[in-house]
């Protein structure tokens, strides 16, 4: 998961986050005879939709990542720039698993306006307009992309016995006689995960940080072996060192059939020592909060790790599952629910990053659709806060169902990530209310968190439907339009919070979705995503109205070595 300096809504801090749950890796079963693909298999007519994706391209603002490297010598910058190589091999492995071929994909689009929208877009289906296709000839996107046999049903999944096959490090393929089989990720993306391992490790000799360059060995190992516990634990271990990476395949986004497969990503982060510092004083509070959650004890019982920590950071390289669509600017890890529970969670500020989200997106929105007298309260301050909190809540709650079901993510299947996402985003909110009650923040600034919260939920609504982030956000729209918690004027078709009705919803919101959570209760969880996480009518023409104004919905980087005046590490 992921954020930065003290603000935005939880429902913005929803721009991405980031995890790695870790699941040891089960024995091989057999390759196939040949690999699946979702692509299709007949060449396609010319794409006609230049003027389409040259439209499309006003919905990014481009954004240029980089950071004060005046203080890293030069071994120190040699290192960066390996790591930077590293994530760059993720951009390869995530297009092999959200579309295939990208190479393929190139040669048939004839037009470079379709072919760079195409490289945000990691393939053919736009990520901000619910996956619509817009390269002739693509029809829509499968929900399980790459992860599985394009002609596989559900019904045929589920009767497989096949033991590793809800694994996260798995694919689905068919053997010579049609039947199916898993692929380990190690061994499928050999060739890429070797290179990417070789410049870990390159770079960790160079790193002079023991527990860092540790963690980039057995990082190594686990792209590897796919058995990445080991690591996360390495990585929850540093607490000095001024470069990180965050490598691997984590979030289950991309596969949207049954939310058991993760995607590779990666981002290069360089450290903000002094915000640092400032964020640490509120890791303490952790297993306070949880204690005080509105809910059943029962549903609160898990106690948070208590090794974790809140650090700020200059992101300089995003690359593969991090870099499309929604760019996140906070970043919460590991995923690996045993991890959680013994040791916590890093929680990574991204502050470059949110910084250019609020002044490019969130201040334009608020102008056009927030009560003209509330506008104030908008805040990059508040922006900050309600996205860390959000990263810090995906640590609450509850991880093991109370109802023999197994984890949370297993038995909530497809609705499972938004379900998080909602989760982290309303907790949130929740802690900000609770920490300014208890003094460690202003309570006078509250409602600039509230108001700014707002603003977030309609900012990230803009997504489309296919994201976890946009699905949770219009479930806690719809339930704060139900309760009170905003009014809309009709005339001028603005915002309004009210304050004590939001507090309430808060808590009753925070209370429905931890108890889905922890009975494991998937047919509870669809249908409350089936009835309350879809635009309206009116809110849709709110949306059109940002169209018009041509508010970006998200950014894309300019980044890489050039950018950061490094040079390619010689051979």
């Amino acid at each position: 998961m992921r954020y930065r300096l003290l603000a935005l809504s939880l429902a913005a801090a929803l721009a991405g986050c980031s995890s790695s749950h870790q699941d040891a890796a089960a024995p091989a079963e057999p390759k196939p005879a040949s690999p699946a693909s979702t692509a299709p298999s007949q060449p396609a007519p010319p794409s006609t939709d230049a003027d389409l994706a040259k439209q499309r391209m006003g919905d990014y603002a481009t954004v240029k990542l980089s950071a004060d490297l005046s203080g890293f010598d030069d071994k120190h910058k040699r290192m960066l720039a390996l790591l930077v190589q590293a994530a760059d091999v993720t951009n390869s492995l995530y297009w092999q698993q959200s579309w295939g071929d990208k190479a393929a994909l190139m040669q048939r689009i004839p037009d470079e306006d379709t072919r760079r929208y195409a490289e945000i877009n990691y393939g053919p289906w736009d990520r901000l307009h619910e996956d619509q296709p817009f390269v002739a000839g693509v029809g829509p996107r499968p929900a399980g992309v790459q992860f599985y046999p394009a002609d596989m049903g559900k019904e045929e999944f589920e009767q497989a016995d096949l033991k590793d096959k809800t694994s996260l490090y798995t694919l689905l393929r068919r053997d010579a006689q049609g039947k199916l089989v898993t692929v380990p990720f190690h061994e499928a993306y050999k060739a890429d995960l070797d290179k990417a391992a070789g410049l870990l490790r390159e770079a960790a000799e160079l790193s002079a940080d023991k527990d860092f360059a540790n963690y980039l060995k057995l990082r190594a190992d686990a792209l590897l072996s796919d058995e990445y516990r080991k690591s996360d634990f390495a990585w929850m271990a540093m607490k000095k060192n001024p470069v990180d990476i965050v490598i691997g395949p984590i979030e289950t986004y991309e596969d949207q059939l049954f939310g058991y497969k993760a995607s590779y990503e990666s981002y290069v982060l360089v450290k903000d020592q002094a915000w640092s510092e400032k964020l640490s004083r509120f890791v303490k509070y952790l297993p306070e909060l949880q204690r005080e959650l509105p809910v059943e004890a029962k549903y609160k019982a898990e106690k948070p790790g208590s090794d974790a920590d809140l650090n700020a950071y200059f992101a300089v390289y995003y690359a593969g599952d991090a870099n499309v669509g929604a760019k996140t600017i906070a970043i919460n890890l590991p995923n690996d629910e045993e991890v959680q529970l013994k040791k916590g969670t890093r929680r990574l500020q991204l502050e470059n990053v949110m910084q250019a989200k609020f002044d490019k997106i969130m201040l334009p929105i608020a102008r056009e659709l927030i009560a003209a007298d509330q506008q104030s309260h908008l805040t990059f301050d508040a922006f900050f806060e309600n996205t860390m909190f959000h990263e810090v809540a995906h640590g609450l709650g509850i991880k093991n169902t109370l109802t023999d079901k197994g984890l949370v993510r297993a038995a909530l299947k497809d609705q499972a990530s938004s379900f998080e996402e909602g989760k982290a985003d309303i907790l949130g909110l929740y802690m900000v209310t609770k920490l300014a009650e208890k003094g460690e923040l202003d309570k006078a600034r509250l409602m600039d968190n509230y108001v700014t919260f707002l603003a977030g939920i309609l900012r990230s609504v803009r997504f489309g439907a296919s994201d976890a982030h946009a699905k949770a956000n219009m479930v806690r729209f719809n339930f704060f339009k139900q309760q009170g918690a905003f009014s809309r004027d009709a005339t001028t078709g603005r915002y309004r919070v009210d304050f004590d009705k939001m507090t309430a919803a808060m808590n009753a919101l925070s209370a429905k979705l931890l108890t889905i959570q922890g009975d494991g209760d998937y047919d509870t969880a669809k249908k409350l995503t089936d009835s309350m996480g879809s635009i309206d009518a009116e809110l849709a023409g709110d949306l059109k109205k940002l169209e018009q104004a041509k508010i970006p919905v998200d950014i894309v980087f300019e980044q890489g070595l050039d950018v950061l005046g490094l040079q390619q590490p010689a051979k």
